[in-house]
C-alpha cells in the first residue's frame, strides 16, 4: 500500500484538518518530512496553502481545528498546535490551545521548526521613555501632563501609577489607575 493510499484510508478521503473533500494531497510535516504516513497528513489545497503562507491566512478557516484538535494522529496534532499558536492573538485559538494536550515528544515536534510559532519571537517588549523594560505590576511615574479623554481631568507630571498592566498587542500602550480611573498611557510618557 502506498503512502497516499494509507493516508486516504486513515482520513476516509477527507482533509484531516478541515474535513473538506476536494483538492486533497499529502502534506509532509517538517522537520520529520520523510514521506512516511506517520509524518504526513492528508490535507486540502486551502489548508496546504495556508500552512505554508503565514501572511495570507484566513483565520476563520481554522475554526475547523475545534474538531481536528482531538485527532489521535501526532502529525495532525502538530499542525493543529502550530496553526492555533500562529493565530493565538485572535482569542479563540488561545482558548483551544488551553484545552489541547500534546505529549512531550509531539509538543517538541510542534515547536521544532516554524519560526512564527516561537513565542519568544512574538513577545512584545514594553519599554519606558528611558528604554527600561516594563513588566506587569511595575510602578511608573508620568513624565508629562496627560489630558485624559472622556474623564475630564489631567494626569499631572510626577504622578505615580502603581500596578500597571501591559496591553498585549501594542508595545506602546500600558494601563493603570490614576485618580481612581483606569486609563491607557503611552510608554513614551512614563518612566520606571
Amino acid at each position: 500500500m502506498s503512502t497516499e493510499s494509507a493516508l486516504q484510508a486513515r482520513s476516509e478521503f477527507r482533509c484531516e484538518l478541515c474535513k473538506a473533500a476536494d483538492g486533497l494531497a499529502m502534506y509532509r510535516v517538517e522537520p520529520n518530512a520523510d514521506g512516511s504516513v506517520e509524518n504526513s497528513v492528508y490535507a486540502c489545497a486551502t489548508c496546504r496553502e495556508q500552512l505554508d503562507n503565514s501572511e495570507g491566512t484566513d483565520v476563520n478557516h481554522w475554526r475547523c481545528l475545534n474538531d481536528s484538535m482531538w485527532s489521535m494522529v501526532p502529525a495532525v496534532q502538530v499542525l493543529v498546535w502550530r496553526m492555533l499558536t500562529r493565530h493565538s492573538a485572535e482569542g479563540w485559538p488561545q482558548d483551544l490551545l488551553d484545552m489541547l494536550y500534546l505529549d512531550e515528544e509531539t509538543l517538541a515536534w510542534a515547536k521544532s521548526t516554524v519560526s512564527d510559532t516561537n513565542p519568544e519571537q512574538n513577545t512584545i517588549n514594553h519599554v519606558d521613555s528611558n528604554g527600561a523594560v516594563l513588566e506587569a505590576g511595575d510602578t511608573v511615574v508620568l513624565i508629562k501632563d496627560l489630558n485624559v479623554k472622556g474623564a475630564n481631568f489631567t494626569a499631572k507630571r510626577g504622578t505615580a501609577v502603581r500596578g500597571i498592566s501591559l496591553v498585549p498587542d501594542n508595545h506602546e500602550h500600558i494601563e493603570g489607575r490614576v485618580n481612581g480611573q483606569k486609563i491607557v498611557m503611552l510608554t513614551k510618557f512614563v518612566k520606571k
